[in-house]
């Protein structure tokens, strides 16, 4: 008796080791999963889906999208809040005071004040009326961003749709990121055919980082990667000849 005694109590204990075990692999297997996923897109532009945020991202450029202002109150959670207290509530004072209102297209280019967050110069970029978010305020942010991003001459970009910490759920992250980084591609390969063309001064971007929080991250890389082969085959279909007579053409 006490020897199948024994026995029943180190099966026991083994079982319970081996589930401490298996608890502990897919604990190490969670905390090791891939952060940063990269893919390869048209003029030797990278470009990544970091599991990071605003404040602690090193980038020369990092791009902030933002609802109108509401006169009840804007909503700031998580990412968005640490990224307004960090500035020193500077977001919320320019929204409050009217002078940033957040409409669809609207721009607001700052140097952040010293020892505040990492990245160099903030570009906020207004989506409008939350109850008018569409796909559409994604796609003319991408290209503003492009746009903005080639004309400052940055070669490193990041970009934080930030909206569900502005309480926004109307559009799936994964598909505003995608939509996001299918015009960024488009737009900055017009930009690279017009610096070909000596039309506009010559700046590279040599990445675009999309930055999204662990919930969303597995879903916006996905997206991501599909918006990059789709802008690359649009951009192969894509017409060479020079933009006016009487300019060489363009090579790709």
């Amino acid at each position: 008796m006490i020897h199948r005694a024994c026995s029943r109590t180190l099966i026991g204990r083994l079982t319970f080791l081996s589930a401490v075990t298996v608890f502990a692999f897919c604990s190490f297997v969670k905390a090791d999963a891939p952060k940063k996923q990269t893919y390869d897109a048209p003029n030797r532009v990278t470009v990544a889906v970091e599991m990071i945020g605003p404040v602690t991202q090193t980038t020369d450029l990092q791009i902030i999208c933002v609802l109108k202002h509401d006169p009840a109150g804007d909503k700031y959670i998580e990412a968005m809040e640490d990224f307004n207290e960090k500035l020193g509530g500077l977001l919320s004072s320019l929204r409050t005071r009217g002078e940033f209102i957040g409409e669809a297209g609207e721009t607001l280019l700052f140097d952040p004040p010293a020892g505040s967050i990492t990245p160099k110069r903030v570009l906020m970029i207004g989506v409008g009326d939350e109850k008018d978010l569409t796909i559409e305020q994604f796609r003319l942010a991408g290209r503003i961003a492009a746009r903005e991003s080639t004309r400052l001459g940055v070669a490193h970009v990041s970009w934080a749709p930030a909206l569900r910490d502005q309480g926004s759920t109307r559009v799936d992250v994964g598909d505003g990121d995608a939509a996001f980084v299918e015009q960024f591609l488009l737009a900055y390969d017009t930009e690279v055919r017009l610096q070909r063309q000596a039309l506009t001064p010559k700046a590279t971007i040599e990445d675009i980082t999309i930055e999204a929080g662990p919930t969303y991250f597995a879903g916006a890389a996905e997206k991501v990667k599909d918006a990059v082969a789709t802008a690359s085959e649009r951009i192969k279909q894509r017409e060479n000849a020079p933009y006016n007579k009487g300019t060489a053409a363009t090579g790709k």
